[in-house]
Parts: structure tokens; sequence; C-alpha cells
């Protein structure tokens, strides 16, 4: 399979939001043939270089983002919303002319969805917490602007919240740990959803955000 690849210093997890700015052209390039083809793009953890101009190395495993929304309020900048969708692995890679890459990869089975085990139920509450407080912030957010907001706002969760899903709580957490990016993609390449659960559990438990 070949995509076209995006380096940014982020990590994103299947099911996850991931809000972006596009404005280089190779970018725009992109976009447009994603949305033309109703397909996905790579987003790769950078390992060395920059997010803009020039080319960039990356970490072998990423995450295929499927565009969800979009808007441009000022021409040159376009706005998105993209929601993770699966895993890969590059297998080679190659830049255009106009510095894009593509990569062939191989896609990696999703983590089975096993139920969320009694142990890790203080995880599901306190994101069950997380989450309804964005909400509220942002519901006062929009009514003290009186705006809507745009694809760059919003609830930074994608719909449903799966609360009993090992794999769903386990990715959203991870998403917001203050932990290093490369601690990030190490949680993102494991293969068992209980096992990225414990050591989140334990991360929590150590700082003391959970007894």
């Amino acid at each position: 399979m070949q995509i076209p690849l995006f380096p940014l210093n982020t990590v994103l997890f299947p099911g996850g939001v991931l809000p972006l700015r596009i404005f280089e052209a190779r970018y725009m390039d992109m976009v447009r043939d994603c949305m033309q083809g109703d397909a996905p793009f790579g987003v790769c953890l950078i390992t060395k270089g920059v997010e803009v101009g020039g080319l960039a190395h990356t970490e072998a495993v990423g995450c295929l983002a499927s565009i969800r929304a979009w808007d441009m309020k000022q021409l040159g900048l376009l706005h998105l919303r993209t929601v993770g969708t699966q895993r890969f692995r590059i297998q080679r890679s190659h830049a255009q002319a106009n510095g894009l890459v593509l990569g062939e990869v191989d896609l990696i089975d999703p983590d089975e969805d096993l139920p969320i085990e009694p142990e890790h139920q203080p995880c599901a509450d306190l994101l069950a917490r997380i989450i309804d407080d964005l909400g509220a912030q942002i519901a006062e957010k929009r009514r003290t602007s009186g705006e809507d907001g745009d694809v760059l706002g919003g609830m930074p969760f994608d719909t449903p919240f799966r609360m009993d899903s090992s794999v769903w709580v386990g990715n959203r957490l991870c998403e917001v740990l203050p932990v290093p990016l490369k601690a990030k993609q190490k949680l993102m390449e494991l293969d068992d959803a209980h096992a990225r659960l414990e050591i989140v559990s334990q991360y929590l438990r150590q700082h003391a955000v959970l007894k």
C-alpha cells in the first residue's frame, strides 16, 4: 500500500483526533488528492528534522489519518480535523519533486478490543471525568464567545466514547499523558491493549493521579 506521509512532532493513535493547519504547497496537494480519492495519509513522528520545509526522518511505525472536516477561512491556510484509523509500518519511502514523501507501508492489525479489566476501571473513570471537564470548558467558551467553533476546536476525542473498551480508553489516556513523545510512540506501537493500559495505570498511580 502506498500512502503520502506527513511527518509531525506528534504521535497519532487509532481513534485519536488530530487538528491540523496546512499551508505548505506539498501538503495542500496531498490533502486535495486525499479528499478527491477519499483516501488517508500517514502521520509519523519526526526523529530528525523539522515539520516545515525540507525533509524529515521519522519513526517506522505511524498511523493513518482520515479527513473528517475542513475549512479555509483564510486564503492559503487550510484547517483540517482528522482522525487516526489504523497503524502501519513503513517498508520504504521516497520523496517526490515537490518534497512530499510517499511510503510503501504494511498495515498493522488492530489490537484485540477487550473489555476493561476491573483493575483498570479507575482509568476509565478518570477518562470520563476528563471528557466531562473538557465538554464543560468547550461549552462555556462557545457560550461566552457566541461562536460555534471551527474544525480546529471542539472535543479532542471522537465519538462514540467507548468507556468499556481497553483499546479506546488506553489510547485516549496515552494521548493526554505528559510524557515524552518517544514514550508515546512506544505505547502506540504496543500490540496488547491490556499491557498498554497497565503501563498507563502504573504511571497514574506513581504520580498520585490514581490511588
